[in-house]
């Protein structure tokens, strides 16, 4: 794909055909893990050209390096939104510049490792529980808050 940063990506069907065969493949099997593990309260949506999986706030997101501004050159990147809060206590994701997005680039399908995705995907989830409107934490245990 050339690099033009003002194409508009408005479905998966037209993301896939701009993509190069190991990238769509990548990208495929990470949404194919996502949409399996995610509860059906949360959505997904293309954003910035590439897919956004979000609850009450930002899970995920898949950057393909063929998409322009992802900082990334090769392969497709895996980031999770607010990866600096989750505990990843096998150390799966690179935190990089970024200070709040966490991430894990794969340049082959072989790379992925569906168990370490699924429980980081768990995490961010049970994470966005927390940002539930009405909802607050408070030492470590949700409470409601009063209206």
């Amino acid at each position: 794909m050339e690099s033009n940063p003002t194409i508009k990506i408005y479905s998966y069907a037209q993301l896939f055909d701009l993509l190069p065969e190991n990238e769509r493949l990548i990208v495929d099997v990470l949404r194919q893990i996502i949409l399996e593990n995610i509860p059906p309260r949360c959505k997904e949506k293309i954003s910035y050209n590439v897919p956004f999986f979000r609850g009450y706030k930002g899970l995920c997101m898949i950057w393909p390096s063929a998409i322009p501004r992802g900082g990334i050159k090769e392969g497709v990147l895996l980031g999770f939104w607010y990866g600096c809060r989750l505990k990843d206590s096998d150390s799966y994701l690179k935190h990089g510049t970024n200070k709040q997005i966490f991430y894990k680039i794969f340049t082959s399908v072989e790379q992925i490792e569906e168990k370490a995705i699924i429980k980081l995907l768990r995490e961010a989830v049970q994470l966005d529980e927390t940002f539930k409107p009405g909802k607050k934490k408070l030492n470590g245990k949700l409470i409601k808050e009063k209206r």
